[in-house]
Order: structure tokens, then sequence, then C-alpha cells
């Protein structure tokens, strides 16, 4: 086929996605991915999205095709698609004319989307949205932890050497890619927040009547997936410190995931099982929103993050945040627009969120500056960049100097894929 897009105007893109996770699966790239579909459509270009089929729970959206898919192990929530099912797809597509394929997880999602590119005779490029050398040695076991990541840093180079370029979601994380020796170009595009759907004025809801907290109980509150590589277990260690000053403090986990059990038993072992809330996922139009606007902090420890959403979301709410700056949240984060950075030390972490919940003035300033910071973070604004971005990459056949100059300017497979042919 010959190369379609390079006269193609940017209003008039043609975008496929792929990927192995998206809703009803909750997580960062699941968001990110509707984030910028939603974006790019307002601005007027076409996206479809290739992602597994679920069991339960999905729901029929324009131009979204499931793939079949199966159970993934050691990962309940997860869905693995069938290679083959998702090239079949190939004469469908091709009838489409797409312009660029743009693949979002490194598994499925990324053979399928490479081979896809060059049938349909158009660019393939990736955003690297997870840290996998920090979470494969949580969910791969019997295998050395140092094995683990210097086989996530080789993948991770021989992926990206097939793509005309990278989105990266932090400056942390380009940095890490090109640490690991990847040469293709990288662009820094965070994902952006819809502030008017998702800070809508109308979302009330009595959070703690609805939940049996304490009416003056003080409420922290952590919103993700529970998942090891989180540092979710720093939060339950420092509620002792948090309690020895503010005795009716809760703690309130929302989300689900492998580390669930974990975290209740080190809640139990350290006796503070009446200080912790596990509430599973919350709904994102109105319930998530409710829990924000009724912490008086917004807590926050993950060593491997990326970015942080759910920290752009509780600043949006007007619910001060108090956090480390690690990879991605350094992006993020900046110390009294909304919050307070604090080590990973349980001493200091503690005496900042203990001088926040003490003092009611300082709340209200950092709820207030969070509020104004948050909107510089607005989805169209990262949609425009990421349009910008694939009309440059449509402009050539491959990463050319051309590319690489533009972006600069802007601030083990085999076995993976014949399990997925099964």
């Amino acid at each position: 086929m010959a190369y379609i897009s390079r006269h193609a105007e940017p209003s008039q893109m043609k975008i496929l996605m792929l990927s192995d996770v998206y809703f009803p699966r909750i997580n960062g790239v699941a968001t990110s991915i509707a984030s910028f579909r939603d974006a790019l459509e307002r601005l007027g270009h076409s996206v479809t999205l290739i992602c597994p089929e679920y069991p339960v729970g999905q729901l029929d959206e324009p131009n979204v095709l499931r793939v079949v898919s199966r159970g993934v192990a050691n990962s309940p929530e997860d869905r693995m698609m069938h290679y083959r099912k998702v090239l079949a797809l190939t004469p469908r597509l091709a009838a489409e004319s797409f312009d660029l394929v743009h693949i979002h997880t490194p598994f499925v999602a990324h053979y399928a989307g490479t081979a896809l590119a060059r049938r349909l005779g158009c660019p393939a490029m990736a955003t690297y949205h997870t840290l996998f050398e920090a979470y494969l040695p949580h969910y791969v076991r019997g295998v050395p932890s140092g094995w683990l990541r210097f086989i996530a840093r080789r993948l991770s180079v021989r992926q990206c050497r097939r793509l005309a370029a990278l989105v990266a979601p932090s400056h942390a994380m380009r940095e890490t890619l090109e640490g690991y020796g990847v040469t293709s170009p990288i662009a820094v595009i965070p994902t952006g927040l819809a502030l008017e759907r998702f800070c809508h004025p109308d979302q009330h809801e009595d959070f703690r009547a609805r939940y049996d907290l304490p009416v003056n109980a003080r409420l922290l509150l952590f919103v993700g997936r529970l998942a090891f590589e989180k540092n979710i277990t720093f939060l339950i260690d420092l509620l002792p410190r948090i309690l020895a000053e503010h005795p009716d403090t809760r703690l309130i986990i929302t989300g689900e995931g492998p580390a669930r059990a974990e975290l209740a038993r080190r809640a139990r072992q350290i006796g503070i099982t009446y200080a912790v809330r596990f509430l599973g996922y919350l709904d994102r139009h109105g319930q998530l929103q409710a829990a924000y606007r009724a912490a008086d902090v917004f807590v926050f420890a993950s060593r491997t993050e990326t970015q942080g959403l759910v920290l752009l979301e509780a600043l949006a709410l007007g619910t001060p945040v108090v956090s480390t700056a690690i990879m991605g949240t350094r992006d993020v984060l900046v110390d009294g627009e909304g919050c307070l950075i604090a080590d990973e030390d349980l001493d200091d972490f503690a005496a900042k969120v203990n001088r926040l919940l003490a003092d009611e003035t300082l709340r209200s300033e950092l709820a207030q500056r969070g509020v104004a910071y948050s909107e510089g973070w607005h989805e169209d604004a990262k949609g425009a960049e990421l349009a910008t971005l694939y009309a440059r990459i449509c402009m050539d056949q491959g990463p050319s100097m051309n590319v690489i100059e533009a972006l600069s300017s802007d601030s083990a497979a085999a076995p993976l894929i014949s399990r997925a042919q099964d």
C-alpha cells in the first residue's frame, strides 16, 4: 500500500490506537487513552481503538474494536488479546486509510500494532506509560529481580527501535528511556485532565454518611490501583505518627489490586485496622469526586509513577496534597502550588501531614492554589501537543533528522505472541 499520510492535513488525521488494557479495567493507561481520544476528536481527528474484550462491565463505544481475549495469570483484572484476531482486522482497517498507528502497551498490542502498521503502510509510534523494570519483580516470581530489570530494559530498547517516535508522560521517564539506550525521538507529553467533566459542580454526595465515617474524622485519601509498586505500605506505616497527634484520623484507600491483602495484613500487624478503610473502586462520575472533596489531605508516595494523574485530580478538586516527588510526579508537583512535597521518610512525611491537619488556613490556601494550578493541565492543550507530533511524524516515513530536530525543540516477544495465538 502506498504511504498515505505525507500530505495529510492535521485536521484530517485518522489514528489507529492499540492497547492491552482499556475500560472497564481502571488504571492510568485506560484513563490516558480516553483523555487523548476525547481531546483529539474535539480537534477534528478520527481515533479508532483496538483493545481487549472483557467478560463483564464493558460499554459499547463508537470506534472501539474489542478483540477476543483471555485471562492473565497472577493479574485477574487484565486480559490478553489474541494476536491473530487483531491481525484479522487488517482488511477492515485498510479500508479506513489510517495515517498513523499509536501503541499504548508493550505486550500483544505492541507486536500486533507494528505488524498492522507495516500492512497498512503507515508509521507506528508508542507511549511508554509504565516503568516495567520496577513493575515486573512484583509479579514474576522465582526470577532474580536484577535479571528481570535487565530483561525489561533490553526489551524496551528492542521494541523502541521499530518506532518512528515515542511519547513519555514525564521528563523523568524520557531520561530513563535514554538511559536504557533508546535512540528513537522522545516527546514529553503528559496526560491532561478534563476539568469541566471531572470537576462538575453538580456532583454532590455525603461521602462520610455513605461510608459510615465519623463526622469529625480527619480523612487522608489515596486513589489508585492497589499495586505493590505504588508504595501504599508506606502510607499505612505512616499512620501511627498521624494518629499520635490526630487520633480521629482515617486513611481511606480506594481502588483494587494484587496488594490489597498484604496492605490489610500490614494494618492488622501494627494495630491500626480501625483507622484504615478499603473502599474498592469508586465511580468516576460522582463517588470519586465526593471522596476527593471530603478528604482533608491526599497522600501519595509511589516510586514508579510515570505521571500521577490522581495528583492533578486532587488539586483540581481543591484537596491539598502531601506527596513524594519521584519519577513523573516531579513534573506534576510544585511545592506550595496545592501541595507539600515530602521525602520518602516517615518522620518528614508525617510532619507535613500533621502540619496540614492542624492548620486550617494553610489547607485553605493550598486548596485554592491547587485549583488554579490544575487549570494549566487541561486535556485539550495536551491533545493539541499530541496532534502536532502526529503531523510531524506523518511528514516523514521514519525517525528522520527532521522529526528528531522538531521533537528536540519541544518541551522477549516470541513467547508472548505464541501464548496469545493459542
